[in-house]
């Protein structure tokens, strides 16, 4: 198998685990909390790092890290997987699957908002364009749950989901200050932070204990929310010699998602959902691809 094939493997990998966390949110959230969900989900995804790490021959890499690279990571474990994940969590707790998801998934165009604000990156005009197809998205999906009545809408957990989307973008706009850290090792470290901070939160509450169908719904959001598709996506970035296509092949995930929240969840999708979500990929692979040749 040659390298581009590998990678086109390891890519279909992580876009069908994520296809499959929207639906398994919403189980998992009927047996846990926002906070217990996340606490067996990040020990999860930690341990798959720390063996991807281990594996990999990179323990004397973080030996090597700076204080001021610890001092770093610890913060960033704030954010994620710590207020990132309770915030997600809780929106899908609140809306249904099919609003939650594609209203998260914005979060590239409001990455161009933040880069504006705090990193000085002026957006040419011609992005105004896919940033208003995708925000348009967004609220057609809002609006569409009054066309159903199995649907509720609840306000707050829109404002939760948009604003899970702005932490991801945060999130991704300040980690990418430590490229000079291997990915696999920044990951390990963050989450190590967040499953300790999380960890001792729980020491103040009352103690559960948990049954067997809550933790194992916790640990498989845990390896195919975050483990599993973030190393797997990660591989498949270093081995192909097509990072277009592997990124384009993101963009299936949201769609077989709403196919799983159907079939799984027993949703009905209402078509504004449909029409909302392609809105959102629209304006964001316009921005993404389209754009910067419009504008020479």
């Amino acid at each position: 198998m040659t390298q581009d094939n590998k990678a086109i493997v390891y890519a279909a990998i992580a876009v069908l685990s994520w296809s499959t966390v929207a639906s398994a949110f919403k189980i998992a959230l009927r047996y846990l909390s926002s906070f217990e969900l996340l606490l067996v989900a990040s020990c999860t995804a930690f341990f798959i790092f720390l063996f991807t790490l281990l594996a990999r021959k990179k323990w004397k890499e973080v030996k090597n890290l700076s204080a001021s690279q610890w001092r770093w990571f610890a913060l960033l474990g704030l954010l994620n997987p710590v207020t990132y994940y309770l915030v997600l969590f809780r929106a899908y707790d609140l809306l249904p699957a099919q609003v939650a998801q594609p209203v998260n998934y914005s979060w590239p165009i409001l990455l161009l908002i933040l880069l504006s604000l705090f990193a000085g990156q002026s957006i040419p005009k011609i992005k105004y364009v896919g940033m208003l197809l995708s925000l348009g998205g967004v609220v057609l999906i809002s609006a569409g749950t009054g066309l159903s009545d199995k649907l509720e809408f609840s306000v707050t957990g829109f404002l939760l989901a948009f604003l899970s989307a702005f932490l991801w973008a945060g999130y991704w706009m300040v980690s990418n200050k430590r490229k000079e850290v291997d990915a696999i090792i920044a990951l390990t470290v963050t989450f190590f932070f967040g499953s300790a901070y999380l960890f001792i939160a729980s020491l103040w509450m009352e103690p559960v204990v948990l049954p067997v169908q809550a933790l194992l719904s916790g640990m498989y959001v845990g390896a195919f929310e975050i483990g599993i598709p973030f190393v797997c996506f990660g591989m498949a970035i270093q081995l192909t010699s097509n990072a277009t296509l592997v990124n384009q092949m993101c963009y299936l995930s949201p769609f077989l998602s709403l196919f799983l929240i159907h079939l799984v969840l027993g949703e009905q999708i209402v078509w504004t959902t449909y029409a909302g979500l392609l809105l959102i990929v629209v304006g964001i692979v316009f921005n993404q691809y389209l754009a910067p040749r419009l504008k020479h």
